[in-house]
């Protein structure tokens, strides 16, 4: 839903992302090339506070197509596949948007239990002009695939849809267009680079896919990397330079229009019929001077709407909510979305029989630097809070959840967590503290907890949730109200609606668990209505955790820049190491 090159939630214009600058690297590739195919491989939809605005307004229809839509149609794409964020609002908001296109959708995986306008498989024919300037008729095949957890992701979704395994579904597709003649096949995959050797149900197909006999091309996505790049990890069937996945060629073109992904291909017709030849892949960046206002002028009007929708004023806060500081233990919004969830839950079970159980509220920096970059930090100013500050705070259109849970299951949910840190050596300074492949939405801490995290010993739990040292045991001294945790004592936790699902980090220890409250309610709106409700916040900007006592021991953390303006309110000690080479401030925290 990146539209414009603006940060809705810096509320500021930015050169480095937006369809609008995409568009101008698109109609230079269309110059220079005669023979052209546009695709776009899903999350179009959701992303941003225009997209939300878009989808509460309940405006969308036929005859009032969405803005991106417009856009898309402006844009003259060939074809486009969806992401598991395209769902986010519901599949009724869904199919009035895309009968709004002009160009189809495929999703091969994906089978609706109410027809949607989306296609299992598509077979484009194009006239194309070889280099002597005669027309040929090419066939292409369009496949298009969403990961196969989008429904565990949004539970709504379960009496609604059903998305299998990405390469069931190609194995199937593949031989549909090739029976009905295609002589190439494109794989639109909202999917990450992963693994070459298939798994069942695999969420990063990208790589195994374009092993399958009959793909020809691969445009992948979902995991916000840039691909072919140098600094994409390299890895079985994945060459980054060359910009290849089992060989053959592919591109991810990052995120919220960073990149356009281009795939130049030198096709030659033999007995058999066409062949790739050659090939070159590389994704461009747009930046500032690319901007091409004309397409998203349809846009325009829900732009400024979205503008004035998030500049309503609701409250006011004492003090900076910042998340410099969010992944060493100091968050005060992120306090504040703790206590709106508790606040939410308590009043909900009022009256049921958990009402006098101990509620917890567990919840994650969203925004805190990783692959957004040096400026993709929480940053709301004390004084006047807004529902801008509220769509900074918290990104997500996620429902509030509550679930019950042990004293030990808490500590599992802890440990998994503090994944999030790499294992430092002991006596030793400046080592590296955060893994870069871990995302910052999966460091959830608990609120009405205290606990101490060991860093001396390894993670016991690699990011995509698997076990990767049993042993490992990382967090400690566990207590509620300065009392030590039982391991069987109850709790409730409020949590969010992604946290329910069967797959990724917490899902073994949250999938099963006894559901207390899932209504409805967005964590979003809760949280406007408890700033409302309190007025002027006034908060603890200490999460609840500190690392254990490594004398002798120094690590290194990245955050954005403006983080040494906020310096003087941090409780624990860092030093100003200086700027590194992708513009993030490198600190310095004495263990």
């Amino acid at each position: 839903m990146h539209l414009f090159g603006y940060d809705y939630l810096a509320d500021r214009p930015s050169g480095k992302i937006g369809l609008s600058r995409v568009a101008a690297l698109i109609w230079q590739a269309r110059r220079e090339a005669a023979n052209c195919l546009l695709f776009d491989n899903g999350d179009s939809l959701q992303g941003n506070p225009l997209g939300d605005y878009l989808a509460e307004t309940g405006t969308i229809s036929p005859r009032h197509l969405h803005p991106a839509i417009e856009t898309l149609n402006a844009l003259q794409y060939d074809a486009a596949t969806l992401g598991n964020h395209d769902f986010a609002f519901g599949t009724d908001f869904l199919r009035r948007v895309l009968e709004g296109a002009s160009f189809p959708f495929v999703a091969s995986n994906m089978r609706a239990r109410r027809a949607l306008p989306i296609l299992p498989h598509l077979l484009l024919n194009r006239s194309f002009r070889d280099d002597l300037g005669r027309l040929h008729q090419l066939r292409i095949g369009v496949l298009g695939f969403l990961p196969p957890q989008t429904v565990a992701w949004e539970p709504a979704l379960q009496s609604e849809i059903t998305v299998e395994d990405i390469l069931t579904a190609a194995q199937s597709g593949i031989a549909v267009l090739q029976q009905q003649g295609a002589d190439l096949i494109v794989a639109l995959a909202h999917s990450g680079i992963g693994a070459l050797a298939p798994n069942p149900m695999m969420e990063n197909a990208a790589t195994a896919l374009a092993a399958m006999p009959g793909i020809d091309v691969v445009i992948a996505g979902h995991t916000h990397r840039v691909f072919p790049s140098p600094d994409h990890p390299q890895g079985p069937g994945i060459d980054s330079v060359r910009g290849t996945l089992a060989g053959k060629p592919a591109v991810m073109p990052g995120f919220w229009g960073s990149h356009l992904g281009l795939i130049d291909l030198r096709l030659k017709r033999c007995d058999q019929g066409w062949h790739i030849a050659d090939f070159t892949c590389h994704a461009q960046p747009v930046g500032p001077e690319d901007d091409h206002h004309s397409v998203t002028a349809p846009a325009l009007s829900a732009h400024h709407q979205t503008l004035r929708h998030l500049h309503r004023r609701i409250g006011r806060t004492s003090q900076p909510l910042s998340s410099y500081f969010a992944l060493i233990g100091e968050d005060p919004g992120l306090r504040l979305v703790t206590m709106a969830q508790r606040w939410h839950v308590r009043r909900a079970l009022a009256g049921t029989p958990w009402q006098d159980l101990p509620i917890l509220s567990a919840a994650a920096p969203f925004r805190a630097g990783g692959r957004g970059g040096p400026q993709h930090y929480t940053d709301v100013p004390a004084g006047q809070l807004t529902l801008r500050s509220i769509a900074d705070l918290y990104l997500f259109p996620n429902r509030i959840c509550a679930l019950r849970l042990t004293g030990a299951e808490l500590i599992d949910w802890l440990e998994r967590s503090a994944s999030l840190f790499l294992q430092v050596q002991p006596g030793l300074p400046d080592q590296p503290l955060i893994d870069p492949d871990f995302p910052s939405y999966n460091f959830d801490v608990v609120d009405g907890l205290d606990w101490q995290i060991d860093l001396s010993q390894p993670p016991r739990y690699a990011p995509d949730g698997r076990l990767a040292h049993p042993d490992s045991q990382r967090i400690s001294g566990l207590r509620h109200r300065g009392q030590p945790v039982a391991p069987d004592q109850p709790f409730i936790l409020a949590t969010n609606s992604f946290r329910l699902s069967d797959c990724g980090l917490f899902a073994g220890v949250a999938a099963g668990r006894p559901v207390l409250l899932d209504s409805g309610a967005r964590t979003r709106e809760v949280l406007r209505r408890y700033v409302a409700l309190q007025k002027v916040l006034t908060l603890d900007p200490q999460n609840g955790w500190s690392f254990r006592a490594l004398p002798g021991t120094s690590v290194l953390f990245e955050t954005g820049p403006a983080a040494a303006q906020h310096l003087d309110g941090l409780s624990r000690q860092v030093e100003i190491v200086g700027l590194g080479p992708d513009g993030f401030l490198q600190l310095r925290l004495h263990l």
